[in-house]
């Protein structure tokens, strides 16, 4: 397992200094970053018209949704072989190369593609939640920062399960799952939505089936005294179990992969 990694980590090295061969490399990453800010600007209308709403402040909305985001663009950036999966390796017939080497299939999978520029999210996602938490005046402390960096690392291991899981159901389906990006490019979207406010329905998915609020929202209410601070705490090991679940359902489709050649 040691030396899949090895080799993991070498597929980024790889790709990294081949993405930096293009000149205009640095463009990718500004277009990136306006992209990020180009979101932000409804949010920040809709409160600049209205005010706040009840008890939610726009500060609240965007330390809820940067902790969404940042960690969704970590996983996007290791784990994007994932979701090009379909494409790249099934309907091509080159997953058949991966089943020859004696390495970790997921890394092999994971560390396929990898592109710099997709990191920008993240970091735009860390800069707003520190600007968020310094305008609702919250404290620099030992717990606090536990609490966002278990959060991010929930939310990784979380996001990176939606990936692997997607490409699980592809073996059966050979094709992009569209209805998938519900969970992935526009599940951060979600956070923006006061939960006070929110359908019972998404709330209930976005708990329980997809934890994306408890890697979100419980750490934003840890932090800032909205709610129970042990709650904080639980966004790791629910996006460790999470991502335990989908390696499951990635395992059950490669045990079931028939290979373009037979």
């Amino acid at each position: 397992m040691r030396n899949s990694w090895k080799i993991y980590f070498k597929y980024v090295k790889m790709h990294f200094l081949v993405g930096l061969q293009y000149k205009g490399w640095w463009m990718a990453i500004i277009q990136q970053f306006i992209m990020c800010i180009i979101e932000l600007i409804p949010t920040w209308l809709m409160f600049y018209r209205m005010g706040s709403i009840g008890e939610w402040s726009m500060e609240r909305i965007l330390l809820i949704y940067s902790l969404a985001t940042t960690s969704f663009g970590i996983a996007e950036s290791f784990c994007d072989g994932f979701a090009a999966f379909p494409w790249n390796m099934l309907r091509t017939g080159n997953f058949d190369r991966l089943l020859l080497r004696p390495k970790s299939l997921t890394l092999q999978v994971a560390g396929s593609v990898f592109t710099l520029y997709r990191l920008t999210r993240a970091v735009a996602g860390i800069g707003i939640a520190i600007w968020a938490m310094r305008r609702l005046g919250v404290p620099v402390t030992l717990f606090n920062i536990l609490v966002i960096v278990l959060a991010i690392m929930g939310g990784v291991l979380m996001y990176s399960g939606v990936f692997i899981m997607s490409s699980g159901i592809g073996f059966f389906t050979i094709k992009a799952l569209d209805w998938i990006f519900i969970f992935t490019y526009a599940s951060y979207q979600v956070t923006r939505i006061p939960i006070n406010y929110m359908p019972q329905l998404l709330k209930g998915v976005f708990t329980f089936m997809v934890p994306l609020l408890v890697i979100s929202y419980y750490p934003s209410a840890a932090v800032c005294g909205w709610g129970k601070p042990w709650l904080g705490l639980i966004a790791f090991p629910a996006g460790a179990a999470f991502l335990a679940f989908s390696l499951l359902i990635w395992q059950f489709g490669i045990r079931h992969y028939k290979s373009t050649g037979s």
